[in-house]
């Protein structure tokens, strides 16, 4: 089995304290990609509110659920945003990073993941979760991308 990593990005956890559907997609992708022996390892990177369980950690139980051994997952559980995502996945993935290191996330907001960690000098390939069934939930995650892409750009300028 190779050595590379998929770093899976969190996504909202319901008042509830259940993942939602866009974190259960992003588990299954990482999941998938262990089984096919594509990676060895999985990080899952994301915090949430302290009344609630924090994204990464919800991301390990469904990881285990699918059969991934509590060895092979990393978890990062302190990232609110998607810079953070990279600053705090990288300070654990050391120096030099493993390679490969395939990035995980929604297809819609893969362009801003992959802009923010390669700036921050991480070699990620992308790979998109399954697409969300309804319309109107990937519509509105394309257009909260359409904004946030040119602010991050902004933000990461100058940052290294």
């Amino acid at each position: 089995m190779p050595e590379g990593w998929a770093i899976i990005l969190g996504a909202r956890v319901g008042a509830d304290g259940q993942p939602s559907p866009a974190l259960r997609r992003r588990v299954a992708q990482g999941v998938a990609l262990y089984r096919a022996g594509i990676v060895s390892h999985l990080l899952c990177s994301g915090g949430g509110p302290p009344d609630r369980p924090s994204e990464a950690a919800l991301m390990r139980a469904l990881a285990r659920e699918g059969g991934v051994p509590e060895a092979a997952i990393l978890v990062e559980d302190r990232a609110r945003t998607t810079l953070e995502n990279a600053l705090f996945c990288r300070a654990l993935l050391g120096a030099p990073p493993p390679a490969p290191l395939l990035l995980v996330s929604d297809a819609s907001h893969l362009p801003r993941a992959l802009y923010t960690f390669r700036r921050l000098g991480l070699a990620v390939t992308p790979s998109a979760a399954p697409w969300p069934r309804s319309w109107r939930s990937a519509g509105l995650a394309c257009l909260r991308e359409a904004v946030a892409l040119p602010v991050y750009w902004w933000k990461l300028r100058s940052l290294r």
